[in-house]
């Protein structure tokens, strides 16, 4: 009798206001796939809260079209502009509370560890890691826009961690695993 190869589907976002890159992948015993990879845009969107409002519809969307057992997203960036970085913030919060609200663990790997990861180099630049992605999942032509490669850097991560979060990646099940991990939050 043949056994049924268990099979992983990941799902991987970069938030941004003005353009989210999500991929899908899946993994069969020790072979991984692609699945999907695209982008969605915000920029024509009118309003932050609008754009928030799309890219939790969107995720929670792929969730209920794809079936994905976990969900990695890129933490946001420490830059110097604050308003950008506050943005990111968000983009990334209401992402990842789609994935909670679907009752799927939502892990978080640094832009720098996504990319050594893929690369080995965490200073890899987003065409390096788009032309890794293309060899390892055997990806004809890339997108025109790279967030999508980066959403699927991030899933593809995932799967090489083996689901485990980096050290200083966190993982969270829940809502209450979330403010179990952060006390301080203002809700």
């Amino acid at each position: 009798m043949a056994t049924k190869i268990k099979e992983k589907i990941i799902l991987g976002i970069d938030p941004g206001t003005a353009i989210m890159g999500y991929g899908l992948i899946v993994i069969k015993g020790t072979k991984m796939e692609l699945m999907q990879l695209g982008v969605l845009h915000l920029s024509k969107l009118d309003g932050h809260a609008l754009k928030l409002k799309t890219i939790f519809e969107k995720t929670l969307h792929l969730i209920d079209n794809y079936h994905p057992d976990e969900l990695a997203i890129e933490a946001p960036f420490f830059g110097k502009n604050v308003q950008s970085m506050l943005k990111l913030g968000r983009a990334q919060g209401v992402a990842m509370a789609a994935g909670l609200y679907r009752g799927i663990p939502i892990f978080e790997y640094s832009p720098k560890k996504v990319k050594q990861s893929i690369t080995g180099n965490g200073n890899a630049s987003k065409e390096q890691v788009a032309r890794m992605l293309q060899t390892l999942l055997n990806i004809g032509d890339l997108p025109t826009h790279l967030d999508a490669t980066d959403g699927l850097a991030a899933a593809v991560c995932h799967h090489f961690q083996n689901g485990k979060p980096a050290t200083k990646g966190k993982s969270f099940t829940g809502w209450k695993a979330f403010l179990t991990e952060n006390p301080n939050r203002e809700v």
